[in-house]
């Protein structure tokens, strides 16, 4: 239903369902952690006073001259409320239907569904997720929005209760901020403490003191107006004017998260770019970091003005990284597009992109507990960049960590790797799969171990395609271990055991038999050096995308063509020595029987399903019965 803002006097609304149990939340299940309310309306003020000074420089009439920017929180004990005033951008009818009455700017229903599967506090989600307004209903049995937006004339009241309805209503513009939002908390019995001004001095200290916008406190409505924060651009002062904590401050304030930066990185660019970049690497993982958007969370700057809240000015595989870029250079006058598409825009990704790449890289040889805890959270998305950047790949693949069969506590690094590498061994080896405790117990992988071989185990979706493109690492090429013939002969097995190409000549008749009956799924039946204890497995053939890939690739509908596997058998293991000897008999059928179900065991070995289940388990059956006389 649409109304004409020139005759509406009064309009009542009904919430919608997921932002009603929001608030029924707020009210009852998180009491304990009710300073937040403080933290959000002071950020959301910050973020309207952001956003006018950047219309400003293309409308100045939007501004006073000389006005400058600040918030006021006022305390009312006779009255029993708790404001908090800007003088940012402020909001027609129509900015507060939609972001104070549906989930449309919210993020509500997504909220809700994490809450209710994480055992995070509720504070702690909270500012991830855009819904801090609705935080004021923790401590107030009525809120009051007075507003007007920016070069508008008229002024609008918003109020509820917060069980069920809102109210808008048009506020007399004598009343009304010139431009900006007064918002006014009807504080509830348990929430007198809040006209305490001792205890917002507290909780702005602990969360708003990085604010970017001045902060006021009036400790009555005609009180002197007390500075409790000047609002600096933190990122404009020196590194030795600031202390950890205010860096912590403002971490959270701009991450909306709880813990504490893994890695902070902070400095002023100069040259053919100016800029100034206070960057950090989160302690937690971010709650979309794998949102298939993979948005960059940067907030982009020129001379203080907001030019972009989530700016792409990173690379995707950093997208995890929180931070502001700064450039007196960067026009203000041009659409985010444009400033985007610039040649400075440009220069100045490509800076910061190599600075906190060096900065990480720097971590991880300096101090290996804080990298490889940033490793655990974002190697994964890290690991992305070597598929995508091949410009930085080298830089990448040095940092990497990796769970191997030598260290499955994915300590490991490539530069280790090769320092340990066997004689004669002239690749890195690695296997794809599922979780690196499934990989490690690949029958693949046992002709490696019994040569003292260390092999990769690549478990992230990623890694099944960056190793098709990575070239290697200090000139030792990267090699699937489930791909192609093995190349390992060369290297000595620990325990002086007959090597398998000597037993190889035991099985010609099962090997001719083997192939014939299996030609429609494999491309080739032939001796292993991979196996050392199991009877079988399977492996990619020289050319062709590894096996794991080419299950990604299917999984996604993208692979229209099935390549034929290799089975590769172990000569020595007891089973073939026995189906040598039945080859040369006169069971063919039983014969049969047992080659198919040792490649569908390879293919359950693998994670793979049966070719055929129904023909699977006649043919179990039928050895079953013949085993057990039957």
């Amino acid at each position: 239903m649409t109304h004409d803002s020139a005759t509406i006097e009064s309009e009542r609304h009904v919430f919608q369902a997921d932002v009603a149990r929001l608030l029924h939340l707020m009210v009852h299940s998180i009491y304990s952690e009710r300073d937040i309310f403080l933290r959000e309306l002071i950020s959301n003020a910050a973020d309207a006073c952001e956003k006018l000074r950047y219309e400003a420089n293309s409308d100045p009439s939007l501004l006073n001259d000389g006005e400058s920017f600040a918030i006021r929180v006022i305390l009312d004990k006779e009255a029993g409320t708790l404001t908090v005033e800007d003088n940012g951008v402020g909001m027609s009818r129509e900015d507060l239907t939609g972001a104070l009455g549906t989930i449309a700017n919210s993020g509500t229903r997504l909220f809700l569904e994490k809450v209710a599967a994480s055992d995070k506090g509720a504070a702690e989600l909270i500012g991830q997720f855009g819904i801090g307004f609705y935080s004021t209903f923790m401590v107030a049995d009525r809120v009051v929005v007075e507003t007007r937006r920016a070069g508008e004339g008229s002024a609008w009241r918003w109020s509820s209760d917060g069980k069920g309805e809102y109210e808008i209503a048009r506020l007399d513009p004598e009343s009304a901020p010139t431009h900006g939002s007064r918002v006014i908390l009807h504080l509830n019995e348990d929430s007198k403490a809040y006209l305490e001004p001792a205890k917002i001095e507290s909780i702005v200290a602990e969360h708003s003191s990085a604010v970017a916008t001045p902060i006021d406190l009036l400790e009555a409505p005609t009180a002197e107006p007390k500075r409790v924060s000047e609002g600096a651009a933190l990122w404009a002062k020196s590194k030795s004017d600031i202390a950890e904590e205010q860096y912590k401050e403002f971490y959270q304030e701009l991450s909306g998260q709880f813990d504490s930066p893994a890695l902070t990185v902070h400095w002023r660019a100069e040259g053919r770019a100016e800029y100034n970049v206070l960057a950090f690497v989160p302690g937690s993982r971010p709650f979309d970091l794998f949102d298939p958007a993979r948005k960059g969370r940067i907030k982009l700057y020129s001379r203080r003005v907001l030019i972009s809240r989530d700016s792409d000015l990173l690379p995707g595989y950093l997208r995890f990284v929180r931070a502001v870029v700064d450039s007196p250079d960067l026009p203000l006058n041009v659409s985010r597009e444009m400033v985007q598409e610039s040649a400075l825009f440009a220069a100045i990704k490509k800076g910061v992109t190599k600075r906190l790449l060096q900065e990480i890289g720097k971590l991880a040889e300096t101090d290996s507990e804080k990298f490889l805890a940033i490793w655990k959270n974002f190697g994964p998305v890290l690991k992305e960049g070597l598929y995508e950047d091949p410009e930085r790949r080298d830089v990448l693949l040095k940092m990497a960590r990796f769970a191997t069969t030598a260290d499955a506590d994915g300590k490991r690094s490539l530069a280790e790797y090769v320092a340990a590498m066997r004689p004669n061994q002239t690749a890195i080896y690695y296997l794809v799969g599922e979780g690196a405790e499934r990989i490690a117990a690949s029958p693949q992988l046992e002709g490696f171990r019994a040569r003292g071989i260390d092999v990769l185990l690549l478990s992230d979706p990623v890694d099944a395609f960056w190793v098709q493109t990575a070239v290697g690492y200090e000139g030792k090429p990267f090699k699937s271990a489930t791909q192609g013939a093995s190349d390992i002969k060369a290297v000595d097995l620990l325990d002086k055991t007959t090597k398998p190409e000597e037993a190889a000549a035991a099985l010609p008749d099962f090997i001719a038999r083997a192939k014939e009956a299996l030609a429609s799924v494999v491309e080739d039946v032939r001796i292993s050096d991979r196996l050392s204890q199991s009877a079988a497995c399977l492996v990619a053939p020289e050319f062709g995308p590894d096996l794991r890939l080419q299950q990604i690739l299917a999984a996604h509908g993208q692979s229209s063509i099935e390549m034929k596997p290799v089975l590769e058998v172990n000569p020595a293991h007891p089973l073939l020595v026995a189906l040598e000897k039945l080859s040369k008999g006169s069971a063919p059928e039983l014969f049969e029987d047992a080659v198919w179900l040792i490649f569908d065991e390879a293919r359950l070995l693998d994670g793979a399903l049966p070719k055929d289940a129904a023909a699977f388990a006649a043919r179990l059956t039928r050895i079953l019965s013949k085993a057990l006389g039957a």
